[in-house]
């Protein structure tokens, strides 16, 4: 302890852990035979203060918010369920000891622990289990199996999203033949006749005679042939790629949470 204090001053005190959580009130005060000093404390936890723990006082203090402990909320609460009735037998303080992982004190040929009482005065004195114990020492081993046992996995079922090729049509190219009028403009050329003069200006250079007479000239012209062929004009072919779009997927999965359930059956998540 930081200063000396009387059980009386200590009774019904605030008892506080290391991270500030006020574990309850004390309840009762075991001494230690030969300091006299307080070395166990009873701790009143539950709804009407109706459970009492065994908490240790090795390296605890005192201040105006009350009693600082060297143990956690969690070490006090699975502390074994010991009667606060003035005794502690050798059994008890062993399972104590264990719990917090302090060392066990030594104890006289009787079985008695050494400089240890084991009656209750007026003032809530009883067998002590702290004297000779270093106050340095830490619960901390004791304290990991404890949270060893105390945890739990949460597992959750979670969606793996990927992709796969699968078949999802077929598309087949074909041609087929259509008629369509065309009109097309052809240049044609034809011969025509037309009567050329021309004077004579020497007479007697040709004969002369009345007489009847003609002359034939074949005439010439074009027309259009129409005449058919077939030519490649174009090439197709069919050809795939790949467009990529973002689609949403969803799914149903399940997970599991915590909760805790006090002793009034409170529930709490977490």
């Amino acid at each position: 302890m930081a200063k000396t204090m009387q059980p009386q001053e200590l009774i019904d005190s605030a008892v506080v852990d290391p991270t500030g959580n006020k574990l309850g009130k004390v309840g009762n005060v075991y001494l230690a035979d030969a300091t006299r000093q307080p070395e166990w404390i009873t701790v009143k936890t539950g709804l009407f203060g109706t459970k009492e723990s065994f908490v240790p006082l090795s390296g605890a203090h005192a201040d105006k918010e009350g009693v600082h402990v060297r143990v956690d909320k969690d070490a006090v609460t699975d502390a074994p369920r010991i009667e606060a009735d003035g005794h502690l037998s050798a059994e008890e303080s062993a399972q104590l000891y264990r719990h917090y992982g302090l060392p066990m004190p030594r104890t006289s040929p009787d079985g008695r622990m050494d400089d240890r009482t084991q009656g209750r005065g007026d003032a809530g004195r009883g067998k002590a289990g702290m004297a000779g114990m270093d106050p340095g020492t830490r619960a901390d081993s004791g304290r990991k199996d404890r949270d060893a046992e105390r945890t739990m996995t949460r597992s959750e079922e979670r969606l793996n999203v990927g992709t796969e090729q699968v078949e999802t049509g077929h598309v087949r190219l074909r041609k087929y033949v259509v008629t369509e009028e065309q009109q097309v403009t052809v240049p044609v050329s034809h011969e025509e006749v037309r009567i050329e003069r021309e004077p004579i200006t020497k007479p007697g250079g040709e004969r002369a005679e009345i007489s009847e007479d003609e002359q034939e000239v074949v005439l010439h012209a074009e027309k259009p042939v129409v005449d058919k062929e077939t030519v490649a004009v174009e090439r197709a072919r069919l050809k795939t790629e790949t467009v990529t779009e973002d689609q949403t997927i969803s799914g149903k999965v399940r997970k599991e949470q915590f909760e805790v359930v006090d002793d009034e059956g409170k529930h709490r998540k977490s």
